[in-house]
């Protein structure tokens, strides 16, 4: 096992890891997402309380979460380590020089990709409390029950609701999303990069789903607390 010990603190492990990691986060984002759209419908949250059931009691799910907190926790550690590693190399000058000459218009991204990644990092130990941590022990949030479904299901709408409801939280997480978008924007293509999956017939691709990828994500998870905050429900059109 000691190969995989020094493979991983290695340069290269390191940026392996990050890679992989990031690319798994990305997907639980688009799942993430999914789920939380359904906020945006006018039905006194049945669906999204009955998803967030789901989610926290399937057996798969619960499986693949701990998975997920474990990939958070390394991108974080790893990405600092990196960042720290990288600091000290260049006698405190910072990694932003390197990175800027490497991948041009995502300069201002990756120079700053460790304090995107500090704010998201805070941003998440805030939301999880907010709603996980409440979601998995809180024994405040109400029992609901709803005609068809089997059991009663946590309130969890109320909270996020009532949360959405206070501007300085909503403009938080706006900026968390700002956050996000710049730490994709740069940080998908490098992924692919790190991995050697770079070629010059597919990276213009790959730098257009990253974008894409990085735009349409933290925008779209942006608009829920503004849509709330502001009582406006677009996707109850789809109830009928």
């Amino acid at each position: 096992m000691r190969w995989l010990t020094n493979f991983l603190f290695s340069s290269i492990g390191q940026k392996v890891v990050m890679s992989l990691t990031g690319l798994f986060l990305i997907s639980f984002l688009v799942a993430h997402l999914s789920g939380n759209l359904q906020l945006l419908i006018d039905d006194g949250g049945q669906q999204f309380n009955q998803y967030a059931k789901f989610m926290t009691s399937n057996p798969l799910i619960k499986f693949i979460s701990f998975g997920l907190y474990a990939g958070i926790l390394l991108h974080a550690m790893q990405g600092l380590y990196i960042w720290i590693n990288n600091k000290a190399a260049r006698g405190g000058k910072g990694y932003a020089k390197k990175v800027t000459r490497a991948v041009g218009t995502n300069a201002t991204a990756a120079s700053n990709m460790a304090w995107w990644g500090i704010l998201i990092l805070i941003f998440l130990i805030i939301h999880m409390g907010d709603f996980w941590f409440a979601m998995k022990f809180g024994g405040s949030l109400e029992m609901l029950t709803y005609e068809g479904y089997d059991e009663p299901v946590k309130d969890l709408f109320t909270k996020v609701e009532a949360t959405f409801n206070n501007p300085i939280f909503v403009i938080f997480y706006v900026l968390a999303m700002l956050g996000l978008a710049a730490h994709l924007l740069h940080g998908f293509q490098s992924a692919f990069q790190s991995l050697g999956l770079n070629h010059p017939k597919y990276t213009p691709l790959i730098k257009g789903i990253g974008t894409f990828i990085a735009v349409v994500i933290p925008l779209l998870f942006a608009i829920i607390p503004i849509f709330m905050y502001f009582g406006i429900y677009p996707l109850s059109s789809f109830l009928h």
